[in-house]
């Protein structure tokens, strides 16, 4: 019988890729699939795939994407997830309405 070794696993876990957020020019990717495709995850990980298969994003391919952060391997799909679900969701939640600034008013006198 084999025993499981008490030590962390060096693998991220899906509450640690939960809470990571994309590198901004990553993010900017994510973005332009999700205009291209207004879906979620997991379908725009097929536009991700195919954007990056025809260079259709700065010219970057899946090892300028990989260079950058961004693998779509099963061992880094979590962390993808969560990225795309990052950015979606801060993409769908209503601006902040900015604070008119009162005038100045004039001193009377």
């Amino acid at each position: 019988m084999s025993e499981r070794s008490s030590a962390p696993s060096a693998r991220p876990t899906w509450s640690d890729a939960n809470r990571q957020q994309p590198p901004p020019d990553l993010a900017e990717f994510i973005r332009f699939c999700h205009r291209r495709r207004s879906v979620g995850w997991p379908e725009i990980y097929d536009e991700m795939c195919a954007v990056a298969a025809r260079r259709e994003f700065h010219g970057w391919d899946h090892d300028e994407l990989a260079r950058r952060g961004m693998s779509f391997t099963l061992f880094e799909m979590p962390r993808l997830a969560a990225w795309v679900r990052f950015v979606l969701a801060e993409a769908a939640a209503p601006s902040r309405p900015e604070v008119p600034h009162a005038a100045p008013q004039p001193v009377p006198g």
